[in-house]
């Protein structure tokens, strides 16, 4: 079972990344995809024009070539706002491209193959507002037809913060426990 993360922090080593860490550090293979080391630009909206969408020269086509053979992807962001990074936030707004992309012509079905979780930090209350952004990511994931697992949210506002934050350790061992099991049912299926 092939894991991608997409880590939308600008943040290098902060509190989502080591939390999101935990989840993965057993699993054998998983595609880590920081999406501040990848230069992607906004677009402009041209879904209904008729010409479709402008092609767009940038980094944004590596990304998704990543994805596309992942079963599972695990978005990694911090909560800013009530929602996702805005890093998180544009890489998914070009999704509208992708979606009638003549490049990538079976995207949405390949999408609707994948399992999708939500690990995100933030300070000051996150089980509460950061439900926002779970609320986001479902309709997201509704949209575009993938099986939407659920969400992991942890504590931390300073570096380091997330490690004082007990509970959220725990669950990211549970859940790395799960994708672990579940992996280990499919190749067994194989």
């Amino acid at each position: 079972m092939k894991i991608g993360v997409i880590y939308g922090s600008t943040r290098y080593n902060g509190n989502t990344e080591r939390l999101t860490e935990e989840v993965i550090k057993d699993l054998p293979e998983v595609t880590k995809i920081d999406l501040k080391k990848y230069q992607f630009n906004d677009i402009s909206d041209q879904r209904h024009e008729r010409n479709g969408f402008s092609p767009v020269e940038d980094a944004y086509n590596q990304i998704i070539d990543q994805i596309i053979d992942c079963e599972v992807l695990i978005f990694a962001t911090p909560i800013y706002w009530f929602g996702m990074s805005s890093l998180m936030k544009r890489f998914i707004d070009r999704w509208s491209q992708t979606v009638r992309d003549e490049n990538y012509p079976m995207f949405k079905k390949q999408m609707r193959r994948k399992q999708a979780y939500i690990i995100a930090v933030g300070g000051d209350n996150p089980l509460v507002k950061g439900m926002p952004l779970v609320q986001q990511f479902a309709y997201i994931c509704d949209f575009i037809g993938s099986t939407y697992k659920g969400y992991l949210i942890g504590e931390g506002n300073k570096p380091l913060d997330i490690l004082k934050d007990e509970t959220a350790l725990k669950e990211a061992h549970k859940l790395g426990r799960l994708l672990k099991r579940e992996e280990k049912i499919r190749n067994n299926r194989k």
